[in-house]
């Protein structure tokens, strides 16, 4: 029996909370927030920053997904071809998530723009500018029937494809979070070798196994799913079954959330390795992909002469630094004048987006970065 519409509303309040503690919550905060968006309507974001021409990709998966584009700075001018840069948000946010230094001259979409690049923001499959679909809709328990693989393979290949068609070039790109793990994989699967000319990586995910903070062990070594199951009684956390369906619901209904990428997040990470999503079973893995664990990624395949620059904190709760040591290692053999590590040793998660000083500190890093390839 589905929980009660009051019971329902309570455990989505609940567990809001805590995917808001799980991703947003640091135990540091740098130099402060910018005076930033926070509370401000969308809408209203976009006019402040000059955001338009707003396309649309459908996926071969029938996911009908928004790019918004700057195509030039808040003076006009610059090059008459301006080099394409695609920036791909973390996971519980869109494309709005890079508006959170409000002024445009604070925030890494505007300061690229204002350097002269043609910059677009995805938006991914289920959040509000990407919730349509070609023959379901989101009230379908088949519309949330992905993972980060779908991403990987089908979002960031063809939005890609799509802004090639526009600018006839290769792509930059910038990655947060979960946009930095499927960018990593899509390499290591040979996606982008005709597709991407670089890639700017923000707090990077690929292992999650040294993860110190209380609330980050909480959610990958525990995972939602079990945590719901003890603090609610729901025994098995199936986005397409009750009352776990309902859950989603009041959970997704929130403006802008993406809640369905964060269970195939822990799961695929939170073993200290980085691998297909695991469908639950021996005997369900073997159906999907004839074996009875789920492959392995393995990022060691990323070409080697594939410019990459990573910038990561020294307090980030997700993002530990042994992990993406573990990472960087994964990465040794790459060419060293294609690879540009930056350690911010006090810059929290959240700092990367919305740090009084994140221009001077690392968007300035990357506009030279982008520069240098060109």
């Amino acid at each position: 029996m589905a929980p009660s519409p009051r019971g329902s509303l309570c455990l989505a309040a609940a567990a809001w909370g805590f995917c808001v503690l799980v991703l947003a919550v640091q135990p540091h905060q740098a130099h402060g927030l910018s005076r930033g968006s926070y509370g401000l309507k969308t809408d209203k974001l976009v006019r402040i920053n000059n955001i338009g021409c707003v396309s649309q990709v459908t996926t071969r998966d029938g996911y009908i997904l928004s790019l918004q584009r700057i195509p030039e700075g808040r003076v006009g001018g610059g090059p008459d071809k301006r080099q394409p840069v695609l920036l791909q948000h973390g996971v519980l946010v869109d494309g709005i998530s890079w508006m959170l230094n409000q002024q445009p001259e604070q925030n890494l979409p505007m300061i690229l723009a204002d350097n002269g690049f043609d910059v677009w923001i995805t938006n991914s499959r289920g959040t509000k500018y990407s919730c349509r679909h070609t023959s379901l809709k989101a009230s379908n328990p088949a519309y949330w029937d992905w993972s980060w693989d779908e991403m990987v393979f089908f979002h960031l290949p063809e939005i890609l494809d799509f802004i090639q068609g526009q600018t006839g070039q290769k792509v930059d790109y910038v990655g947060q979070s979960m946009g930095t793990l499927v960018l990593l994989v899509a390499a290591s699967e040979g996606l982008l070798t005709n597709r991407v000319k670089s890639a700017a990586l923000l707090s990077p995910i690929a292992y999650l196994s040294h993860i110190t903070t209380k609330i980050g062990i909480v959610a990958v070594r525990a995972f939602v799913g079990e945590i719901l199951n003890k603090g609610f009684g729901i025994s098995e956390f199936d986005p397409k079954q009750e009352p776990v369906k309902s859950f989603l619901e009041f959970l997704c209904a929130y403006e802008d959330i993406d809640c369905s990428d964060l269970i195939s997040e822990f799961t695929a990470v939170r073993d200290g390795v980085v691998a297909k999503y695991n469908d639950g079973s021996p005997s369900s893995n073997r159906a999907h992909y004839g074996v009875a664990s789920t492959p392995l990624y393995n990022l060691s395949n990323i070409p080697h002469d594939l410019p990459l620059f990573l910038s990561y904190g020294g307090r980030d709760a997700l993002s530990d630094v042994q992990d993406v040591n573990i990472l960087l290692d994964s990465l040794r053999f790459h060419e060293v004048d294609k690879l540009s590590v930056q350690f911010v040793k006090d810059y929290a998660r959240v700092d990367f987006m919305a740090a009084a000083n994140a221009k001077d500190v690392v968007y300035n890093r990357i506009v030279d970065f982008f520069k240098h390839q060109n």
